[in-house]
This record gives structure tokens, C-alpha cells and sequence, in this order.
């Protein structure tokens, strides 16, 4: 069992959402917050927030796809607080569009925030993980195991954090740092507010997902239980694993099931 009091715990795409939650939910349980995000004001309030319940953080601005911004920030960070105990790499964009009616440009772009930003950040930490044989957390969805009608791009951004952090995971077994991946359903984090169509531009579709969404307190809550265990994998709550089994044993059925529920 790890315990995050006085850990110093980096959550990127901090601002809102998810990524506000887990800041929050890790600064409960005494870790020191250094919480990274492109939106400055969104920072600042987050910072009071968390001030105002005792915790102690940092805010930087980033943007994940700049590697040298993400060294800068996390090489900032673990100066103030002495190192690195956790890696959160939240930051994510979605996009909404069959293929056919996507540019490629689209897919780099979620990719590069989803897939490449998480890397650069990754890589940035390492050294300071490995010296207090840390852990990394990186939040995918059931789109990283599993298909998601209408966002290929997407789904191809999740399936390649669990290419790129199961490896990782072998590779630093022997120096005492932890991976975790999780895999939530549906939340209700306003990611489609950022969300690109086609074409690019800022999504204007209504909410492409029927039915109940977790919040994202409750994710965090589920991911902070996770991590302290030092999980391989968490399918947070019953249509995250429902999906991890069904798509594994009968992906046509999963395919039906999907399509049903999210609307093209």
C-alpha cells in the first residue's frame, strides 16, 4: 500500500474536470498538488480552492504537446517541493466525426495532446520517479482497450498509452516505480467543450452519450483507492468492466451494445 501524505503529486490538465477532481482528491489525503494546464485562469481558481482547504500547490501553465514546456513545469515543480512521487497524466481532447468525414489533421491533433503529451510529460518525470521510486498514472477510457463509434482518432490516442505504458511498466519494475492505467466509462468532465469535428473546428453537437455519467469526484475517488493499491489496471465501476469483458469475449455483441448507446 502507498500513502500520498506529503508525496508530491503532478496532475496534468488540471484545471477542470477530472483532472480539478484528482487535485483535490490527492491534496485531501496530504500530497502536495503541482497542477499543470493550459487555461492560467482556470489555474488560479483551482489554486484558491485548494489553498483554501490547506493544500499545499503549485500551478503551472503548460501545454503537454510542448516537450520543453513540460520539462520547464515539471522540472519547476519538483523544485519547490523536492521531487516527484506521482505522475497524473489526465490532459486529453476528444473529437466527434466518422473517419470518412475526418482530416488526418484532426486525429494528430487529439493524438498529439492525448498520446504525445502524456510522453513528454512522462519522460520529463522519470528521473525525478526513479529517484523516489514513484508511480505514474495515466488516465485512458474504455476507448483505449475497446472501439468508440465516430471517434477513431480518439480511440487510437487511448489504445496507444496501453501500448506505450505496459512496456513502460516492464521496463521499471526493477527500480520501484509504479504504472497504472485507467479506464473510466463515460464522465461528466465537459471534455466535448473542447472538442474538434471533422473538420477541426470547435464540436457544436449535443451530448453524444445516453444515459447516467460518473462524476468526475467519483473517478477521482476510485483512482486515488486504485493507486494506493498499485493497481495494473482500473475499470472504474460496473460499464467499465462490463466493456473490458464483452469486448474481449464478444466484440460483436460490445459493438451492438455500443452503437446503441452513443449516438452517431
Amino acid at each position: 500500500m502507498r500513502t500520498f501524505r506529503d508525496a508530491t503529486v503532478v496532475v496534468t490538465g488540471a484545471a477542470g474536470g477530472l483532472g480539478a477532481a484528482l487535485c483535490e482528491r490527492f491534496g485531501r489525503a496530504g500530497a502536495r498538488i503541482v497542477a499543470l494546464d493550459r487555461d492560467g485562469t482556470a489555474l488560479e481558481a483551482l489554486a484558491a480552492r485548494l489553498r483554501g482547504a490547506g493544500v499545499e500547490a503549485a500551478t503551472l501553465a503548460c501545454d503537454v504537446t510542448d516537450e520543453a514546456a513540460c520539462r520547464e513545469a515539471i522540472g519547476a515543480g519538483a523544485a519547490r517541493f523536492g521531487g516527484v512521487d506521482l505522475l497524473v497524466c489526465n490532459a486529453g481532447i476528444s473529437h466527434h466525426g466518422d473517419f470518412a468525414h475526418t482530416m488526418p489533421d484532426v486525429i494528430r491533433r487529439v493524438t498529439a495532446v492525448n498520446f504525445f503529451g502524456a510522453m513528454h510529460c512522462t519522460a520529463a518525470a522519470l528521473p525525478h520517479l526513479v529517484a523516489r521510486r514513484g508511480m505514474i498514472v495515466s488516465i485512458s477510457s474504455v476507448a483505449g482497450f475497446a472501439p468508440l463509434l465516430g471517434r477513431s482518432g480518439y480511440a487510437a490516442s487511448k489504445h496507444a498509452l496501453h501500448g506505450f505504458f505496459d512496456s513502460l511498466r516492464a521496463e521499471l519494475e526493477d527500480d520501484g516505480v509504479a504504472v497504472m492505467l485507467a479506464c473510466p466509462s463515460f464522465v461528466a468532465t465537459g471534455i466535448d467543450r473542447n472538442a474538434l469535428d471533422g473538420q477541426g473546428n470547435p464540436w457544436a453537437g449535443e451530448k453524444a452519450v445516453t444515459g447516467a455519467l460518473a462524476t468526475p469526484e467519483e473517478i477521482a475517488h476510485r483512482i486515488h483507492a486504485a493507486a494506493c493499491r498499485e493497481q495494473r489496471l482500473l475499470l472504474p465501476g460496473a460499464t467499465a468492466t462490463l466493456a473490458w469483458w464483452l469486448s474481449r469475449l464478444a466484440p460483436a455483441t460490445y459493438a451492438r451494445m455500443m452503437k446503441a448507446r452513443i449516438r452517431s
